[in-house]
């Protein structure tokens, strides 16, 4: 549905959605030892579990001209904090972002993104939603900006919660756009694998 649109559709995007950083250990994420060219084969990947473990589940936001705002969540993430965290920073940040008179939303299908509550609240105040169908595969750039994320946190030596607020808080800032851009302008190329790889797993 979305293919064919061009890189400047593609700008006008804010792309939402949760992660969690650790202070020690695994993020859930499990490495493979493979031989080359089968890292991406399908037997040789594993779920990973997205939340859970001493860390620092946070909800984000990102657009082609760079990152939106960050926010710390503690406690149980449930639908009514999910629309509470959108109408405290989602259309906050598109303005921020340069976007907030025609932006267009894309979150994915976690069933706290998708109940009724939250579905009323962006059918009214986002104009305009990217529609997935229930089964998609991810397709959210944002995950690329959690990555890079990640590495910048491990280069600190953090030992406590209260550190790694701090130093996720100033990487975070640190973000820019001209990186963002790159994740946004590969949108397109992105969705031609997944169709290629016919839903599986892509090198995007």
């Amino acid at each position: 549905m979305y293919v064919k649109q061009s890189t400047e559709f593609w700008k006008n995007v804010i792309f939402v959605d949760e992660s969690k950083y650790n202070i020690f250990g695994s993020d859930g994420k499990q490495k493979v030892w493979h031989t080359p060219n089968i890292a991406l084969h399908i037997k040789n990947l594993r779920p990973t579990v997205k939340y859970g473990g001493a860390n620092q589940l946070v909800w984000d936001c990102m657009a082609s001209s760079g990152v939106g705002n960050l926010l710390f969540i503690d406690g149980t993430m449930n639908k009514y904090v999910y629309l509470d965290i959108l109408k405290r920073n989602l259309k906050q940040s598109a303005s921020n972002l340069g976007i907030s008179r025609h932006f267009k939303f894309y979150q994915d299908n976690d069933p706290k993104h998708t109940a009724d509550i939250c579905k009323l609240w962006v059918l009214y105040h986002c104009p305009g939603v990217i529609k997935t169908s229930a089964q998609s595969p991810d397709i959210n750039p944002i995950e690329h900006v959690w990555d890079y994320l990640q590495l910048k946190i491990n280069e600190h030596n953090i030992s406590n919660k209260q550190e790694l607020r701090k130093h996720l808080t100033e990487e975070w800032t640190k973000i820019s756009g001209s990186f963002c851009a790159k994740l946004i302008k590969s949108m397109s190329n992105q969705l031609r694998e997944v169709i290629k790889c016919k839903g599986g797993p892509t090198r995007y």
